[in-house]
Order: C-alpha cells, then structure tokens, then sequence
C-alpha cells in the first residue's frame, strides 16, 4: 500500500491536494463537499483589502476626522466578521485543515486581522501580496521588501503556520523566498495566477481572458519550483497553477513541492475530480516502487544531476542550437 500523506508548512495532510482560495471554499457547505471528495486542505475565501478599504472609506463623510478615523476603523474591524464565522463554523464541522487568507498590497492592520484569524481556529494563514507595480518612479526592491515588512509583523502577532503565496513577477523569486524564509515564512506557494486582461475588438472594450487555467501552465510553476526547493530546500513549497490530473502532482512533487493548490479543474469538473486524481498519484508511485512521497520528493529538483541547465534556460533557440 502506497501512503500520499504530507506535510506542508507545518500542517499534516492526508494528501497533497488543497483547494485554493476562491468561491469554491466561501461556504461551510462547500467546504464539507471538498472534503468529502477527499480535499486535503483549503484555503478560504479571501479577505481583499481592496473591499475593506472601500467600505471604510465610503464612512467618511461626518463632518469630523474625528467621527471618520472612528468610523472607518470600526468598519475594517467588522469587514472581517464573514470570514471568522466562516473559520469558526468551519472548524466544528471538518476535520481537514482551515487555512486563512488575506489577499492585500499594503503593510497595513494584518497583524490584528491575523489574531482575530488564529483566535477564530484557522489552522495556517495564507497571505496573498498580489499587486503589479507599474510607476515610473518606482524603487527597485521595494516591493519585496513590503513581502517581509507584512511577514514580519503578522508573524509577530501569530503563532500558527503563515504561507506566503507569491506572484510570478519578480526578477529572483530565490532571493526573496530566502529572506521570507529568514524572517520566519513557514511555506510558499508558487504562484499566484493575475487577473487576464483581453479587448473586445468589436465593442472596444476591456474584457476577461483565460479565467480558468491550463495544463500548458504547470511548466513554469516546475520551473521556479524546482530551483527553490534546490536553493532553499528548508522551505516548504505548494505550486499552483495548471495542476489538472494526478500527473500534474506527480510532476509537483518531483520538482520539491510538498502539495499542490488547484481551483479551476474543480470548477471545470466539479470536486469529484479530486479523487482520480489522487488515484493517478497512488497508481504511478505503485508502478515506480514508491510507498511515500518523501521518496521521490524533489527527485528532479535543480539540484538533480544534469537538471540545472534545462530548468534556467530562457531562450527558445538554445534547444536548437545543435540543429541545422
């Protein structure tokens, strides 16, 4: 019998599959499915600054800076209510990991919605630093340096698990995986997938692109996951993006994950799917002889001989370059 426990950032799973955050993990209902469909973990819902710092500043307006400062702190303090009923609710029914997440741009009042999170039962945070910096004025390293300022100071405020989920634009996600790993970081998720913006010819108007991801996706999420793991083997690491079938697993845990996040194969074929899934994996490590992931976890890392120059290699005509 093949085991597919793991461990990631600290949290025991019974499998390496996590269901991201999304609308598929903002109910308790949805969550119960999840986990009856074999989820190892989820990741709620999460909370966005942008709609907290909407609703406080649409408080304003009383006449006195006084009145307003009041105001828009009460209401960032009650814009959490929803997703701690959500955790604590969560937490009577299931039994599979509740981990909480905070999608933000800013080091801004983390540290108490944090507090408020761990108090309400979550097993793990999940921090989501999604933002592109686009002024011409910008300062080179700053914006991860606000990745550790946030980290630091949640992590001052909590004591469980804190998982940093990164975006895909940084010139070295290595260095900065490095300090959040120095600076207390208990797991990275690689990566995180921007909103797709497209044209709508026709009407000359802005529209959505590719909502849902792909298969095509998971290479560079093995890419950059198999040179961190190689670099900061300490870390633990989850990929997301593009992971649809047990392969993609498989391919994940090759490369040094610990587990996979996946979102949009269960949109597309309902969290039924979750189960072949897991098969494929059980199947396959049966076939090579494997009977837990550690065995073969990180197999194919960067540090795999002969594996570092196709995992830096950025020129398409360099695969070509032995070729008349």
């Amino acid at each position: 019998m093949v085991e597919i426990k793991t461990n990631f950032a600290g949290l025991a799973l019974d499998n390496p599959v996590i269901v991201s955050s999304s609308g598929l993990t903002n109910s308790v209902a949805k969550i119960q499915k999840l986990e009856a469909a074999g989820a190892g973990a989820v990741v709620l819902k999460s909370v966005f600054e942008e709609q907290i710092t909407a609703q406080a500043g649409n408080m304003h307006g009383y006449g006195s800076p006084e009145a307003d400062d009041y105001l828009g702190v009460y209401v960032r303090s009650h814009a959490l209510n929803e997703h701690i009923t959500l955790i604590k609710e969560a937490k009577k029914v299931c039994r599979i990991p509740i981990i909480a997440s905070i999608n933000c741009y800013s080091d801004s009042e983390w540290m108490d919605f944090a507090r408020l999170m761990e108090e309400a039962g979550a097993d793990a945070l999940e921090i989501n630093i999604l933002s592109l910096q686009t002024s011409k004025d910008y300062e080179c390293g700053s914006f991860e340096q606000r990745h550790i300022d946030i980290l630091r100071h949640v992590k001052k405020a909590v004591t469980i698990p804190v998982i940093m989920k990164l975006g895909s634009n940084f010139t070295n996600p290595i260095a900065l995986i490095n300090q959040l790993y120095a600076n207390g970081a208990d797991g990275i998720v690689l990566f995180n997938r921007f909103y797709q913006p497209d044209i709508n010819v026709d009407e000359q108007s802005f529209t959505t692109s590719n909502i849902m991801s792909s298969p095509a996706e998971l290479a560079d999420k093995i890419r950059w996951t198999a040179i961190a793991s190689a670099e900061i083997p300490q870390m633990s690491y989850a990929l997301s993006g593009g992971v649809h079938s047990g392969t993609g697993i498989v391919k994940a845990i090759l490369a040094g994950a610990s587990a996979v996040e996946v979102c949009s194969v269960i949109y597309q074929n309902g969290e039924k799917v979750i189960e072949p899934m897991k098969k494929e994996l059980a199947d396959w490590m049966e076939k090579n002889g494997y009977e837990n992931l550690m065995q073969f976890k990180g197999k194919l890392n960067a540090k795999a001989e002969g594996a570092v120059t196709p995992f830096e290699r950025t020129q398409f005509m360099k695969y070509y370059s032995n070729h008349e």
